[in-house]
């Protein structure tokens, strides 16, 4: 049976053209601008004066932060490296943690053939790492109700238009066998079970993904995919398949005043009613849609959104690890916890960073872009400079 499933392509709804899109980011040439600092004590700039809160409201300013932040709960093994990891979930055993992370470094896997999934216990120890060679660019995980791992490959490894100053220089294997662009279905020993999308080639046709940022799938197996992202070649829509990975329906649509329309959806969640919370970065809001595609609401309160999760009580955690770069939204970087259910926030754990971080200019994203809980504890996986943390109730 799974032949079969790895046989299929993703069946994709036609998409808009003109979704494609065209938010400069400064990250696509960061690499080869600055160096990275992958580390977090003593980086200069993280004091709270950085903050610009003038921007935020009182409401936001006011919001407690019960927890305290741990650095050193998840023991890497000497001679292991870890790099920028967007991608973080919770086990379906409800306490382990898994991340996923670049071949210890920013950006491609291309050359580097380190596994790109790690398995923390709920002790910190380092317990299972899985998948090598499979995928050029780790970008959004989510864990399914079965337990299998679904992960997006935000880029190609033989299509570089959308990065050519950020991989100037890079001498990257030639030949290779066309990958990324796509999105893949793991089981938790590491065997692949389904692929969404061609591998290697953009698009947004029935075939094709372009720059795909997230995935969740729920309880009955449908699989949502968020494909785009705030680099090109991009598209920016959400596509639904059943759980054979044949396409269902796609949205938005084509009309400029659709309240649909999506700028960068960097992140995705489902409650306990199954409606579809879209981190939708660009615009700053999370976007709740029903499962038919549906806006049932949009909530604005809780920052920028770069990572979401909602947990077995409808909490939801938000990190935002854009705001002020690009515009003031009146938030800073940090990350925000609430209720799915109501849209009540509740607390707020600001980025240890600082916000904004004259320390590394170059760079868009900094602290927490991913995050989940379990067990009262938060998680949170960085990008810039990378890292992990554990938040712990004060």
């Amino acid at each position: 049976m799974f032949k079969a499933r790895l046989k299929r392509a993703a069946l994709m709804g036609a998409a808009c053209a003109a979704m494609a899109a065209t938010l400069a980011h400064a990250q696509a040439d960061s690499a080869s601008k600055a160096p990275l600092v992958p580390q977090w004590g003593g980086v200069a700039g993280a004091a709270a004066g950085n903050y610009n809160v003038s921007a935020r409201t009182p409401a936001d300013q006011a919001l407690p932060n019960p927890y305290a932040r741990e650095e050193t709960f998840f023991k890497i093994p000497k001679g292991m490296h870890l790099g920028s990891a967007s991608g973080i979930s919770i086990d379906k055993d409800g306490h382990s943690i898994w991340i996923y992370q670049r071949c210890g470094g920013q950006d491609v896997c291309i050359g580097v053939h380190d596994p790109v999934l790690w398995k923390f216990d709920s002790s910190g120890n380092l317990v299972k790492t899985m998948v090598v060679d499979q995928v050029v660019y780790p970008h959004g995980l989510y864990v399914a109700p079965d337990g299998n791992l679904w992960v997006t490959d935000l880029q190609s490894n033989i299509d570089f238009s959308g990065q050519p100053g950020g991989y100037k220089g890079r001498n990257f294997p030639t030949n290779l066998t066309p990958n990324g662009a796509q999105v893949l279905e793991f089981s938790p020993e590491g065997k692949l079970l389904m692929r969404l999308g061609t591998p290697g080639v953009y698009g947004n046709d029935k075939t094709h993904l372009s720059q795909p940022s997230a995935v969740a799938v729920d309880k009955d197996g449908y699989i949502y995919v968020a494909d785009g992202h705030d680099s090109k070649p991009s598209n920016n829509r959400i596509v639904k398949f059943d759980k054979t990975g044949a396409f269902v329906t796609s949205w938005p649509t084509c009309q400029p005043d659709d309240a649909h329309q999506i700028d960068c959806g960097h992140a995705l969640a489902i409650d306990s009613q199954g409606r579809l919370f879209v981190g939708d970065r660009g615009n700053s809001v999370i976007k709740i849609f029903s499962p038919d595609g549906k806006l049932l609401d949009r909530w604005k309160q809780f920052g920028k959104p770069s990572g979401l999760y909602i947990d077995k009580n409808d909490t939801l955690y938000l990190a935002d690890s854009e705001s002020s770069v690009r515009e003031d939204n009146a938030y800073v970087r940090g990350v925000h916890v609430g209720s799915a259910r109501t849209g009540v926030v509740t607390a707020f754990i600001p980025d240890v960073l600082g916000n904004p971080v004259p320390w590394f200019p170059l760079r868009g994203t900094t602290g927490a872009e991913g995050v989940a809980a379990a067990d009262g504890y938060i998680y949170t996986s960085q990008v810039t400079p990378w890292g992990l943390a554990r938040y712990v109730p004060k």
